[in-house]
């Protein structure tokens, strides 16, 4: 007996974010495969799926969003569902990946908790993980399969160029760390000055930063602050202050991940930017959004992304080979 192989795309979403789904699956033209999900009184979380997937090539999309525990939880029972019910092929997409920040140890008897969330989807049966804006880039290498790890700069930097196309800009980095990929986005928007801000941050205090001092020329330019993620707001609110305090002429901020803890949307609504841009990679919610909030579409790149993978292409080329 021989039989044609043939391959079936299914996509699956989580509870997290249903909205980002349902705009991927629009753009891949598929419907998201119907399922049963409801958490008992307990806690515990319940998943199943209404239609075969046997031999399927399974997308699973979930955004660790808050309560981030529980959205992690419900995205590997459901790996674990597809496992058992014969998948062919499981991609975890997670454009968040959630304990990104908690990548090494800063002192003794720390977790490296990022490592932690690899090994449990593999445990689970993830054979290959999609995500978007990583905290830093080895995390790829916590897990011991493929790693689509996707930017978010083209579809921020394509904004920034179409809505201050008249201005001088110049890129600053909020920090030492994200200089390199304050280097591309300086060379995206087409050799644009760069700086970044001094600033000293205590391990042992999260979410407390103290924004020193601006090294770079940006006086009169209209700077534009890049991120990875915005949690509460304090690293950002004080580095559009020191800005604007010695000589640009606006502030723009640009990150991938609105996690917006806490006073996060009172700070960044009267830290005197002029906008706040992000992608949806996270929900964001009506009562966290203000006037000068900005959230553009993620989908069109995941979906482009699963497209890739699902066709055996290429992931690098949806980022000219800079992937």
């Amino acid at each position: 007996m021989s039989a044609t192989p043939k391959k079936n795309l299914m996509l699956f979403s989580g509870r997290a974010h249903p909205e980002l789904a349902e705009q991927v699956a629009k753009h891949l033209d598929v419907t998201i495969t119907p399922q049963s999900a409801y958490s008992f009184a307990n806690g515990e979380i319940f998943v199943r799926f209404e239609e075969s997937v046997r031999g399927c090539d399974a997308f699973v999309l979930q955004s660790h969003s808050a309560p981030i525990n529980d959205q992690i939880m419900e995205h590997l029972i459901m790996v674990d569902a597809l496992k058992r019910a014969s998948a062919k092929r499981i991609t975890v997409v997670m454009p968040f990946w959630g304990y990104a920040r908690q990548d090494k140890k800063h002192r003794g008897r720390e977790p490296i908790s990022a490592r932690l969330i690899a090994d449990m989807f593999l445990v689970a049966g993830a054979d290959r993980i999609m995500t978007v804006d990583l905290h830093t880039a080895q995390i790829q290498g916590f897990f011991d399969g493929p790693v689509d790890h996707l930017f978010a700069l083209p579809v921020l930097a394509e904004y920034i160029k179409r809505t201050y196309a008249d201005r001088e800009l110049a890129v600053v980095s909020p920090d030492s760390g994200r200089v390199r990929l304050a280097e591309r986005w300086a060379e995206t928007l087409g050799g644009t000055p760069l700086a970044f801000i001094h600033k000293t941050r205590d391990p042992r205090k999260p979410n407390e930063a103290v924004a020193n001092r601006v090294v770079g020329d940006i006086d009169g330019r209209t700077c534009v602050v890049i991120d990875d993620m915005i949690d509460t707001g304090g690293t950002v609110a004080k580095a559009v202050e020191a800005l604007l305090a010695q000589g640009a002429r606006d502030v723009i901020v640009a990150a991938t991940h609105g996690v917006l803890s806490g006073p996060a949307t009172e700070r960044l609504s009267t830290c005197g930017a002029r906008e706040v841009v992000f992608t949806d990679t996270l929900p964001i919610p009506d009562e966290k959004r203000f006037p000068a909030m900005t959230v553009l579409s993620i989908a069109p790149l995941l979906a482009q992304a699963i497209h890739q993978v699902f066709d055996d292409g290429s992931v690098t080329s949806l980022f000219d080979g800079n992937a």
